[in-house]
């Protein structure tokens, strides 16, 4: 989130996509009715089915599974074609005037330098033009072909009402209204806030949508203002507090990443991560990435940690290429190559998909150890019930061991939610 919950009331207007705010945060959509309330901010929900959100909403629109993208993109070109643009912002705050070097395109559906073998694409090509100061080349009138702002000036043309109405199924007559609304934040005394959850980070390119949505509010010049912003709805708290404390099996904490194999010494750990300024007198929060390292070795190792031993980076675990996610130790648990598999925290079988392939996974192991306050369909895989009755219970030789756990409520300390 780039904002707090309770900064919402401060918005002029409210749109959710990727979420039901009003039946899956309650809590945190009371603020989005003190908007409506204290400021007669407007509600638009954008929402394949017509939910409860929608259903308090002040303009809905439908679109099918999967057209976000698409709908984005129109909304930027309607706000590019008709001047919704926060222009002193655009050009002070944004990377829109910086020039891209030759050779970058779109094409086809696909952008240049894509790799069919590897099926990915080849960067080189994407990089910002750099002058003989060793600064990005940028032009401030926004007019340079090669600026990031009119190569997606370029990029969104094609998405007209029409053709978003031909993708997303959203009636040309709705669309526009939305596109109306949201211009109007395009004002530097109104703001509108994005308000999303696990429709969009859970989706195939859950990236692309909060990044094309971050586009537009950035045009806008929405993002860093009260009432603005990005705001993904993560009412409780694993989620938020897993990454702020660095959890998850690539991170420290503090969104520190862990080295890999391939970065045997702390120069080489820090020469792709530390944030070097693009313009002249630029500043970053990841220009301290050394100094926010080197502050959790200590913290990690006390006096050991000096200059002389890289701040005891050698102690330090480092990753595997590639590295064992939880994706990977799934399919290699599938491949029988996986003994034993300690879960804590976590009930795979409701959260990944293919259950079918996941109780093939487990009944492949000869040990699984399950750590939770609560009995979880994980630890019961090999039951024979209900609409998964073809498992075959009598040939699964895997050891199950529960071990039962606290819950938050029972501990001490602190927890992070979305409003940290």
């Amino acid at each position: 989130m780039t904002n707090s919950w309770t900064d919402i009331q401060n918005t002029d207007l409210v749109i959710i996509m990727g979420g039901n705010a009003a039946e899956a945060h309650p809590c945190g959509f009371k603020w989005v009715t003190e908007a409506k309330a204290n400021r007669g901010a407007k509600l638009i929900v954008v929402d394949p089915r017509f939910t409860r959100s929608a259903a308090v909403s002040d303009f809905y629109a439908p679109i099918r599974q999967g057209t976000d993208i698409a709908f984005l993109l129109g909304v930027i070109n309607y706000c590019m074609q008709n001047g919704k643009v926060q222009w002193d912002y655009v050009k002070a705050f944004t990377n829109a005037p910086y020039l891209v070097k030759e050779g970058f395109g779109y094409a086809d559906g696909l952008f240049t330098s894509y790799d069919e073998a590897r099926r990915d694409y080849n960067r080189l090509t994407w990089e910002y033009g750099l002058g003989p100061d060793g600064y990005v080349t940028a032009d401030d009138t926004l007019e340079n072909p090669r600026s990031v702002w009119q190569l997606l000036k370029k990029h969104a043309s094609i998405y007209t009402p029409e053709m978003v109405e031909r993708i997303c199924g959203t009636p040309k007559e709705k669309f526009l209204k939305v596109c109306e609304m949201i211009g109007e934040c395009s004002s530097k005394t109104k703001t509108m806030t994005s308000m999303y959850a696990l429709g969009w980070t859970q989706h195939s390119k859950g990236s692309q949508n909060i990044r094309t949505m971050a586009m537009l509010q950035l045009i806008l010049g929405n993002i860093g203002v009260r009432g603005g912003g990005m705001n993904a709805l993560r009412g409780h708290s694993n989620i938020q507090g897993l990454t702020d404390l660095g959890l998850m099996s690539n991170l420290l904490p503090g969104y520190l990443t862990i080295p890999t194999e391939k970065e045997p010494t702390l120069d080489t750990y820090l020469s792709t991560r530390g944030f070097k300024p693009l313009r002249p007198d630029q500043t970053s929060y990841w220009q301290n990435y050394k100094k926010f390292f080197i502050s959790f070795q200590k913290a990690m190792w006390g006096e050991a940690a000096t200059a002389d031993n890289s701040f005891a980076y050698d102690w330090l675990p480092k990753l595997d290429v590639p590295g064992y996610d939880v994706l990977r130790t799934f399919e290699l648990m599938f491949e029988g190559k996986m003994n034993g598999y300690v879960c804590q925290g976590f009930n795979a079988l409701l959260s990944f998909p293919n259950r079918k392939k996941l109780t093939t996974a487990l009944s492949k192991l000869k040990f699984l150890v399950v750590i939770d306050p609560l009995q979880t369909e994980t630890a019961h895989f090999w039951e024979n019930h209900g609409e998964h009755n073809d498992v075959d219970t009598a040939s699964i030789q895997t050891e199950v061991i529960q071990l039962p756990s606290t819950c938050f409520a029972e501990d001490e300390g602190s927890l992070s939610n979305s409003g940290r």
